[in-house]
């Protein structure tokens, strides 16, 4: 349940400007991770397979449809995707049980060491920014990343 707004919150527009600096600067430091850990890996994938992969991780099961929807790539992008982690072994597509077409995924256990391996660098950071935040800032941020998220995109508040 969405809690009623505070009338005693008003916000100017250098206070939003500055939260959409830093929401970018946060994302640029977070995809820096990303790319300085992939650089370890074998050649030929990049920031979109961890991605995917770390949406099959949470949400197993997941097709192309799904991965295209919360990624924001084409459903073409995405279907690469995953058919290059499948033929790297990260990942296996099961039969849909009542369209053929929709083929669910998930990650082999060599998809999950990979995905973990990337993942540690990234769970560092956002501990350590939480741990900055203090108790409630980590709702706060939650609450704030959520929102912005979208209920569209199946994002849940309190998952841990």
């Amino acid at each position: 349940m969405k809690a009623p707004a505070d009338p005693r919150l008003i916000l100017s527009e250098g206070e939003l400007d500055l939260g959409l600096e830093l929401m970018l600067l946060a994302e640029t430091g977070l995809w820096t991770a990303v790319d300085a850990a992939m650089a370890a890996e074998p050649s030929g994938l990049g920031r979109s397979h961890w991605r995917a992969a770390f949406l099959l991780r949470r949400r197993p099961g997941a097709g192309v449809k799904e991965i295209a929807r919360l990624t924001g790539l084409s459903k073409q992008a995405a279907s690469r995707t995953l058919a290059d982690l499948e033929s790297r072994g990260l990942a296996e597509k099961d039969q849909g049980d009542l369209d053929s077409r929709r083929r669910p995924a998930r990650l082999t256990e060599a998809g999950l060491v990979f995905e973990a391996r990337i993942a540690e660098r990234l769970r560092a950071m956002v501990g350590q920014a939480y741990r900055d935040a203090g108790l409630d800032g980590v709702a706060s941020a939650r609450r704030i990343l959520a929102s912005l998220a979208g209920p569209r995109l199946g994002v849940r508040r309190e998952d841990p």
